[in-house]
């Protein structure tokens, strides 16, 4: 089967942001579209948000008046009966399994034999929705994300009993939609609710540890890491509510697996009704930072008054090599040996996290410096740096002031195992082998969901590929020996991967 002709009628049920949302993605591929939804000011609701929507793009230019008659000729609202025709049908109803197999068992009555049910659900079983329908090899996922007109991903989902045919028809026509769909099968969270849960999680674990404040890390996630959002946020903007729901359905649904525990920390957020930026208040308030509508953000913390002498790179820096180059353009005196992988800067040792604390680091090693890992050194407005317990003043100076000299600004934190983005970025690929192990993804697949379903600055594999398979191993084998805990159980398949020195990607095929 190939992708559904544009001419073909595509039923919408449920009139919601999702569901009006879908609705547009389909008319801009030309096709006719019936609306329904249960509730009539719903659904009227639905049908005038997208005609709203289509006169802003005509005014700003984005759209022309022939695409804009065109779509809207071809959009009506209808009952049920009224989708009897049509060779797809989505539903963007309540997250409820007996909601859900309750009105498509309806409409299953209603379709002819070969026409595909699609669920937009985030959270329930395709498996499961397929299973209380007389067609479940009819039935497949369709997994937009809001708002669907603008976010690229969709997530296509085989169920158990999900035909082949039919799940390469979805893929197909997400494809002629214009969006970038991914496979993947019916499991807790999908790809991207799943594999994102770390980026949430460790950042409420460093705060809850008194690491640093909530925009700290955000700063280091957004000015070091490359995200776009900091993990704080991120969550005030989806909303705690939603956020905190995503990860106690995940967290259930895979029998309450320590690596998916939801935050105390987010729960009493909810618990307050500081939901984030629809409430004025989570993380951050909104309600007095009216006039611009972010959270406040720190400012940069760059030492002063301290010259380097010497800067010595013992041995392979791995993903931070592109330091020795920052050094030497920026005019200090370098000079490279062999040795353990270390910087020693005027006689004080600075290393890359490798998830041991500092202070476990300085005990073993002699190193007095622990600093984070940077998407990019060269592009990276900020490095963070953590102190062992056990470094003076002077050598944190010292450490601060090379980062200054190659012309970062400096976030120093309390000693914490695999500081802020090493550890995230360790977690997320973990999470991610984990997935492609469990056949739930392809890696390539892993990659470009987390790359347009949350704008990831790299996909989270081919960043393990770009730090190296053994350090990533290393990470979370360090923390989870810190923690001792099953939340930082390294995925075997890493495990292996580090053992082989195999890559997720060949060169030039990384995501």
């Amino acid at each position: 089967m190939n992708a559904l002709k544009p001419d073909t009628l595509i039923g919408i049920i449920g009139a919601g942001a999702m569901g009006s949302g879908i609705a547009q993605v389909a008319l801009d591929a030309g096709h006719p579209v019936v609306l329904h939804d249960a509730a009539a000011g719903a659904l009227e609701r639905g049908l005038d948000g997208i005609r709203s929507r289509y006169a802003r793009l005509l005014a700003k230019g984005k759209i022309d008046q022939a695409h804009h008659d065109a779509c809207l000729a071809r959009l009506r609202g209808g009952s049920l009966q009224e989708l009897a025709g049509a060779a797809l049908v989505i539903e963007a109803i309540v997250e409820r399994l007996d909601v859900k197999i309750a009105v498509l068992s309806q409409l299953e009555q209603l379709l002819r034999p070969d026409a595909i049910i699609a669920s937009n659900t985030s959270s329930l079983s395709i498996t499961a929705i397929a299973a209380g329908l007389a067609r479940p090899q009819q039935v497949v996922g369709m997994h937009f994300f809001n708002p669907a007109p603008l976010l690229p991903l969709v997530e296509v989902v085989s169920g158990k009993a999900s035909a082949e045919a039919v799940v390469q028809t979805i893929f197909e026509t997400a494809l002629a939609w214009k969006k970038v769909p991914v496979h993947c099968r019916s499991t807790p969270g999908f790809i991207v609710n799943r594999i994102a849960r770390p980026y949430y999680g460790e950042a409420l674990r460093l705060l809850a540890e008194g690491a640093a404040d909530a925009a700290t890390l955000d700063r280091v996630l957004r000015e070091t890491g490359g995200f776009r959002m900091g993990a704080f946020e991120l969550m005030d903007m989806i909303g705690h509510d939603v956020n905190y729901a995503v990860t106690q359905s995940v967290y259930d649904a895979l029998y309450q697996d320590p690596r998916y525990k939801p935050s105390l920390l987010q729960k009493e957020l909810v618990d307050a009704g500081w939901l984030g930026r629809k409430s004025g208040r989570g993380f951050y308030r909104y309600d007095v930072e009216a006039q611009t509508g972010d959270a406040v953000r720190p400012a940069a913390d760059t030492p002063a008054g301290y010259t380097i002498g010497s800067v010595i790179a013992e041995g392979e820096l791995g993903p931070a090599a592109a330091l020795i180059d920052l050094a030497h353009e920026h005019g200090l005196p370098v000079r490279v040996t062999d040795g353990a992988g270390v910087l020693h800067i005027d006689g004080v040792t600075l290393a890359l996290s490798d998830g041991r604390s500092a202070s476990e680091r300085f005990a073993r090693d002699g190193v007095q410096v622990v600093f984070d890992l940077a998407l990019d050194y060269r592009q990276a407005r900020s490095i963070a740096l953590a102190p062992a317990d056990q470094t003076d003043r002077h050598a944190l100076t010292v450490a601060q002031a090379f980062f200054a000299g190659i012309g970062k600004s400096v976030v120093v934190l309390d000693d914490c195992p695999g500081l802020v983005v090493m550890r995230t970025v360790a977690m997320l690929a973990n999470e991610g082998a984990d997935a492609v192990q469990q056949t739930i993804a392809t890696a390539a697949d892993v990659d470009l969901a987390m790359l347009n379903g949350v704008n990831y600055p790299r996909g989270p594999l081919a960043w393990a590929d770009r730090i190296g398979i053994a350090h990533v191993a290393r990470v979370i084998r360090h923390l989870s020996l810190s923690y001792g805990e099953d939340r930082y159980r390294l995925s075997p398949l890493l495990a292996r991967m580090a053992l082989t020195n195999r890559a997720f990607f060949s060169e030039g095929a990384s995501a």
